[in-house]
C-alpha cells in the first residue's frame, strides 16, 4: 500500500508538474480522438439525418446495418486498416503504417457508426414531431435534412460527446495501426498499458486520472446539453 500511496502522489506531482512526456502523450490523444470525431461527426450527422428522413428501398436494412457497426470489434478494425495501408495493401504507397493518421482513420471508421446511429434515432423523432408542420411549408424530405440538423443540434452535440468517449478511450485498434511508439504514436490508453507492464504505475496513474477527468467531462456535458434541449423544447 505503501509502494501505492507514494505511486499516487508522484502521479499527481507529474500532473501538478507538466511533465513533458506526461502533457505530450495527453496532446497527442485529444488531437487523434477529436480530429477523428469531427470527420465522424461530417460523414455520421448528415448520414443519420439521411436514414432518419428520406425514404427509399432499403432503409430497414440499412438501418439494422448501422446498428450493427455500432458493435465493430476494435482489434478487426485496426486489422483492416493495418491490411489498408501495409506495404502490400492498396494504400501502402502512401506511407501512412504508424502514424497518427492511421490512428485517425481506425477511430473515425470505429466512431462514424456510433454518431450515426445515434443520430439517426434522434432525427426520426424530429421528423415524427415535425412532420406535419414540414408538410404544410411544402419542404420535401431532402429539404428537410437541414432542418432536422439544426432542430437537433444540441441532442446531436451529444451524440458526438459520446463518439469522443469512444475514441478517447480506444486502445486495440490504435495499437495495432500506431505501434505505440514514443513521440510519436503514443496516446494515452497504449501508454498505459506499456507503463503498466514495464511496472511504471505512476505515469500510468496519471494518464489514467487525465483519461477519468476527460469521461467525467464527457458525461457532465452531455447531461449539460441534454437539459438545455429539453428546457428549450418546453420553452
Amino acid at each position: 500500500m505503501e509502494d501505492l500511496g507514494a505511486a499516487f502522489g508522484l502521479a499527481l506531482e507529474l500532473m501538478a508538474a507538466g511533465d513533458p512526456e506526461l502533457v505530450g502523450i495527453v496532446r497527442l490523444s485529444l488531437a487523434v480522438s477529436l480530429t477523428a470525431v469531427a470527420i465522424a461527426c461530417l460523414l455520421g450527422m448528415p448520414l443519420g439525418a439521411l436514414l432518419a428522413s428520406v425514404p427509399f428501398r432499403g432503409r430497414g436494412a440499412a438501418i439494422v446495418f448501422l446498428d450493427a457497426l455500432m458493435g465493430l470489434p476494435p482489434v478487426v478494425v485496426g486489422l483492416f486498416v493495418y491490411i489498408l495501408l501495409s506495404n502490400a495493401g492498396p494504400l501502402g504507397a502512401l506511407r501512412l503504417l504508424y502514424t497518427p493518421a492511421a490512428m485517425i482513420l481506425a477511430q473515425t471508421i470505429l466512431v462514424t457508426p456510433i454518431v450515426a446511429a445515434l443520430s439517426r434515432e434522434l432525427l426520426a423523432g424530429l421528423q415524427e414531431e415535425y412532420a406535419d408542420q414540414l408538410r404544410s411549408l411544402g419542404i420535401g424530405p431532402w429539404r428537410a435534412i437541414p432542418t432536422l440538423l439544426w432542430e437537433g443540434r444540441f441532442g446531436l452535440a451529444t451524440a458526438a460527446l459520446a463518439g469522443f468517449g469512444r475514441a478517447i478511450a480506444e486502445v486495440g485498434a490504435v495499437m495495432i495501426v500506431g505501434g505505440n511508439i514514443k513521440h510519436a504514436t503514443r496516446v494515452m490508453t497504449t501508454a498505459i498499458a506499456l507503463e503498466t507492464s514495464k511496472g511504471e504505475i505512476a505515469l500510468a496513474l496519471a494518464l489514467g486520472l487525465v483519461l477519468l477527468a476527460l469521461a467525467l467531462f464527457v458525461t457532465g456535458a452531455a447531461a449539460l446539453l441534454r437539459e438545455t434541449a429539453a428546457r428549450l423544447a418546453h420553452a
